[in-house]
């Protein structure tokens, strides 16, 4: 029963035009991100945050999912209601970051390491039993410098430490999201992305199979084949589709639940319009499984704007997130 349980989970999480809000920033990370907008750090605010974009009425028209950080798993919206138990009424599944962030490898402090395999076991069923999540999320950085970076031993390191997780999260009954990001940041070309997506790619599948793991009920978190931010190019969304799609394609096998991208640095409308030109590309060139997304973010970033932490302006902030919802789950559909 547990593993009907668990692909219902998987299958729900890429429902045709849903996806997965990325609400899992560290207590930092959003400090960090509040006082870009003028807000003043504190629990309390980062509450409110939190209460904007997860109790704003009618998302789960948009999304299947949203990811959590440990912190917001026993803070309340403004109705009393603990957040999780607040997605669950809404039809939404919530899901927890367990990653413990990442350090510099031994061997080469260029690049970056996960930690957070110690306790695992007893957080990932901490979480199911305590916050009833139903899946969880683990990240991996992966960083280009021509061709010098990604190493082949940073590549195995962190996807064996992504299968490991994968397959604890499972074992627990949840899904595991299994998040290789291969960064923007760096003057690469986009063919150099698509090839380090497909090589980063094909190293994880081969970990998670090397775990035994049950590939219809992983899914799949992914950065798009973009030029480097540093690189002076402007992909096209077409060109941004075919080469994400391609990279994908021949390196994901057809049993996995399906694939969410992140918006990783890109705008807002640059985050839409690709996914939208992916969708188009992916139903050309038959893609296996379903795409949907998993935006911070490309969904968050205008309602911060305007809410800037002032309860006068939730209203109108909640009104541009729901817009850019609607745009974006449209473009997850190709419409």
């Amino acid at each position: 029963m547990m593993l009907v349980d668990l692909l219902a989970c998987a299958h729900s999480l890429v429902h045709p035009g849903k996806g997965i809000l990325a609400a899992d920033e560290s207590t930092t990370t959003a400090d960090k991100r509040l006082e870009q907008f003028g807000i003043k750090s504190s629990v309390e605010m980062r509450r409110k945050e939190r209460d904007l974009f997860l109790a704003t009425p009618d998302i789960e028209k948009y999304l299947s999912g949203v990811i959590l950080y440990q912190e917001t798993l026993t803070q309340k919206s403004k109705s009393g209601k603990y957040f999780p138990k607040l997605l669950w009424e809404k039809g939404i599944v919530p899901g927890i970051k367990v990653d413990e962030g990442t350090e510099p490898m031994a061997d080469n402090p260029d690049e970056l390491i996960t930690n957070g395999l110690i306790g695992l076991e007893d957080r990932v069923a901490k979480y199911h039993k305590e916050s009833h999540t139903g899946f969880a999320k683990w990240r991996a950085v992966i960083r280009i410098d021509g061709d010098r970076l990604p190493t082949a031993q940073a590549l195995v390191e962190n996807a064996k430490r992504l299968a490991t997780y994968a397959k604890c999260v499972q074992e627990t009954g949840m899904v595991p999201v299994v998040e290789p990001e291969v960064l923007l940041e760096g003057k690469h070309s986009r063919a150099r992305a698509r090839a380090v997506i497909e090589t980063t790619m094909k190293a994880v599948i081969a970990a998670l199979e090397d775990q035994s793991l049950d590939m219809s009920g992983v899914v799949v978190k992914t950065a798009m084949a973009l030029s480097g931010n540093k690189s002076g190019r402007k992909d096209t969304p077409e060109e941004v589709a075919e080469d994400t799609v391609t990279a994908l394609v021949n390196s994901i096998p057809k049993g996995l639940a399906g694939v969410v991208f992140l918006s990783g640095g890109q705008t807002p409308d640059q985050a839409t319009e690709n996914l939208r030109a992916i969708a188009h590309y992916a139903a050309k060139a038959g893609a296996p499984w379903p795409m949907t997304f998993s935006y911070a973010r490309a969904l968050q970033e205008e309602a911060l704007e305007v809410w800037r932490g002032k309860e006068e302006n939730v209203d109108a902030a909640r009104d541009i997130y729901m817009s850019r919802l609607e745009k974006v789950f449209n473009a997850a559909r190709g419409a």
